[in-house]
């Protein structure tokens, strides 16, 4: 019996494989505007009471960046004539499988997509866009700073890294000495005690901060 079997068994796997081929569905996916649909998956979805169709439930195809598609199935003679839903972008279109098209049209069967739907508004777009206008701004805001600068020759040494030297008056004898000699001067030349120098200094230089605030 065993014997027997395992032929039998061989028979009838081979049998189906044979009677199994390939059923190309090919296609152009557009909106209603007529521009192409990129980069989307094309799906299988099926009818209620459809049973012939679920083993093709979750068959997907990407489009390319011209809005083509391709599908494979593997089809038996008994899936003649059954109903597929191909979906795209929450919208359905109805396919027939039709062996005899498929013969007659060379191995693949054509059906296009046009969406009713219209192709969602470029926000990303938009926003690259305003970042780069921002970009474009600044670097005319910097190069017209930097030109500034460096027509004059304190801007150029300040480039170079070079910075002025800053200066106090003396509240003694109104004479602008550096700010690193304001203390010798007031102990030196006005032969103040060092402390009250110091404290007379730090008032200076407290003003100036200040003003700079």
């Amino acid at each position: 019996m065993r014997r027997i079997l395992i032929p039998i068994l061989l028979v009838v796997f081979f049998s189906v494989n044979v009677s199994a081929e390939t059923y190309v569905i090919t296609g152009r996916a557009t909106y209603a505007d007529n521009s192409q649909v990129q980069f989307y998956d094309v799906g299988i979805d099926c009818e209620e009471g459809e049973n012939n169709c679920l083993k093709y439930r979750g068959n997907t195809a990407q489009t390319d960046r011209y809005g083509n598609y391709t599908m494979l199935l593997s089809v038996n003679e008994e899936d003649n004539g059954t109903t597929i839903l191909l979906t795209l972008r929450g919208e359905e279109f109805v396919h027939k499988i039709d062996l005899s098209t498929l013969e007659n049209s060379g191995g693949t069967v054509t059906q296009n997509i046009k969406l009713a739907q219209y192709p969602s508004p470029t926000g990303a777009g938009f926003g690259s866009m305003c970042c780069l206008l921002l970009f474009a701004f600044m670097a005319i805001y910097i190069i017209a700073k930097t030109a500034r600068m460096l027509s004059t020759k304190q801007g150029r040494l300040h480039f170079r890294g070079y910075k002025p030297i800053k200066t106090l008056e003396c509240p003694k004898c109104d004479l602008v000495v550096s700010q690193s000699q304001l203390l010798r001067h007031l102990v030196v030349d006005h032969d103040m005690e060092l402390t009250d120098a110091g404290n007379l200094t730090s008032s200076v230089m407290r003003k100036t901060w200040s003003e700079e605030e």
